[in-house]
This record gives structure tokens, sequence and C-alpha cells, in this order.
């Protein structure tokens, strides 16, 4: 412990998190225990307000057992792990980039709600408006396996601000989620398969990295995967991240062999447009945001687009449950 400080905090790290899980369970439990004592003394007593209390505590308390099921769910061998998300505009300029940045800062807040931290790692903003991409590093623990869900492309129906007809107008916007890896496990990259370029991230290449010379994207030339990195001044430090982000791509694409769904993903990735998108915010002429795989809706489109996307997030793991 004392003489890797590094393991030591990941270790204490996976140590608060087993604690916290046993302590949810053990509060549970308590919980179960005081609301059928408390029932039971209403009803030997005749006293209904104690029953009545009782069964309100048993609904609060139902509530509270199915979000520790979804916990339970985040088991897969990554899901604990910080994840790399990635926003790319599609087609369509000012629109589509625009929407880019509503979901890039749709995505801060969530994460900021539930005390994550983000890191800006590459960022590319818009001629206009928008960004074009961005790469951000949230921490915190199960960020993997809350948001993995999120990958595929997101479909925007508005009037458009930028149109002086005021047009109703559909963007597209495609979210890749995959998780940080650490050393406890070997992804192998021969650099003979990659092509490093360097360059200078200025002018529109975004406002929460640094300008300098340093910045360095690494194409995985087999797989087609681009990373890049310009949140160090450091050549060298942006390197590593690069390396770092490969690895982890490249990682998160093996899982998904696994778990037979490249083709799908590989399919959804050759189009940001119509027939690929996995969720739709409709603004206008009605409200509404719908996952097209769990059929979850809401007409809280603004609280969705402030951070509140954990009823999405929730659906996919009952959903993901409901199928094994």
């Amino acid at each position: 412990m004392w003489d890797d400080p590094d393991k030591a905090q990941k270790l204490m790290s996976e140590r608060n998190n087993l604690d916290a899980a046993l302590s949810g369970y053990f509060a549970l439990e308590r919980r179960l225990s005081d609301a059928y004592e408390l029932a039971q003394m209403g009803e030997e007593a005749g006293e209904e307000t104690f029953v009545a209390d009782a069964e309100k505590a048993l609904g609060e308390l139902k509530g509270e057992v199915k979000r520790q099921e979804l916990l339970a769910l985040l088991s897969g061998e990554a899901d604990g792990k910080d994840c790399f998300l990635e926003i790319h505009a599609g087609s369509g300029g000012t629109e589509a980039q625009d929407w880019a940045d509503m979901l890039l800062r749709m995505y801060l807040r969530w994460a900021e709600r539930r005390g994550f931290k983000t890191e800006f790692m590459e960022e590319s903003e818009g001629e206009e408006a928008g960004i074009k991409s961005v790469t951000i590093k949230i921490s915190g623990h199960n960020a993997y396996g809350w948001l993995k869900s999120e990958s595929g492309v997101h479909r925007l129906v508005r009037i458009s601000p930028f149109d002086a007809n005021s047009r109703r107008h559909t963007s597209f916007a495609s979210v890749w989620v995959y998780p940080v890896i650490d050393e406890t496990i070997k992804v192998e990259i021969n650099e003979k398969d990659c092509r490093i370029d360097t360059y200078r991230a200025s002018g529109a290449g975004g406002q929460h990295i640094n300008k300098t010379d340093s910045a360095v994207r690494i194409t995985h030339i087999p797989t087609g995967i681009v990373v890049q990195s310009q949140s160090q001044r450091s050549q060298f430090q942006n390197r590593d991240e690069a390396w770092s982000m490969l690895r982890a791509r490249l990682y998160e694409l093996e899982m998904r062999k696994r778990e037979e769904q490249s083709e799908a993903v590989e399919a959804a990735k050759s189009d940001i447009g119509w027939g690929h998108q996995i969720r739709s915010y409709v603004l206008q002429p009605y409200q509404m945001v719908k996952d097209l795989r769990t059929e979850e809706e809401t007409s809280d489109t603004k609280g969705v687009l402030d951070g509140d996307i954990d009823r999405f997030l929730e659906a996919y793991l009952a959903s993901k449950a409901g199928d094994n």
C-alpha cells in the first residue's frame, strides 16, 4: 500500500464502493423491519395512522429497492470504470453542430448531478455555433455502466433558431461511449498499424483545451478508429492520453464483439442519419423525448436536455435484465 500509492488509491476506492453497496442493502433491511413493526403495532393498538405510515414507508421502500436492483445490474466487466464520451455532429452544418453542443451540455449536467468529474480531452468548435466534435472523460463509480447505453445516433426535431423563415429542421449527432481501462486489462496494439499526427489546437479548436502545438491524433488503420488528445500542454502527455484512449476503444470494440453486437454498432456508425437513431428529441410541433429501443418516453424535454436522463438509462438496464 505504501510503496504503490496509485494502487492503494484504487483499492480504497473499490473498498468504499463495496462498503456503500453493503450499507445500502442493510439500510433497506432495517427500513423493511421498521415498517413491518410499525404496521404490527398499529394493528394491535387499532391505530390506523400507524398502519398508513407503514404503508407509505413500504411504498417509498419499493422504489428504492427497484433502484438498488438496477445498480446490481451494473456488474459487467467494465461497468464500474470511468468512461470516455465522444459526440460528433452529423451532416447539416450549423444545425447539427448546435445539436451536438446541446448534447454535450446534457451529459455535463448529468455528470454534475451525480458528482462525477469531467475533463475535456478534445474539442472542435463549429464555424458559426456549436461543436463539430468533442471527447470528454467522465470519472465516477459506474460511469461506463450507466452511460454505455447512450452509444448511437440522437435525433432532434425543432424550429431552427438559425432559419430566418422559422422552418422545422431535423438534426443528427452520434454519441460513442467506451470505458477507461487500467493496467489490469491488457490490450496489445501493433504500432505499425497506427498513424500518429501532431497538430496545433487553435482557432476553432475548442474553448476548453490548450491552444498549443502539442495536440496528438492516432489513427488505428485496421479498424479506422481515430482518437485525439489536446488536454495537456506536453505533446508526450497528449500522446500517452491518446494511446490510453485507443486501447480503451479497442477494448470496447472487443467487448461488443463478444456480445455479438458489433455488426449493429458498425452499421450505426456508417451513417449519422435516418434509420440509425436510438432516441428522438422532438421540440416541435409537440414536446417528446422517446427512446426507440425501450419505448421509454417523456414530455419533459427541458428536464432531459438539462441532464435528467436517468429514466432512459434505467429503462435500458431493465430491458437488458429482461432479455437475460
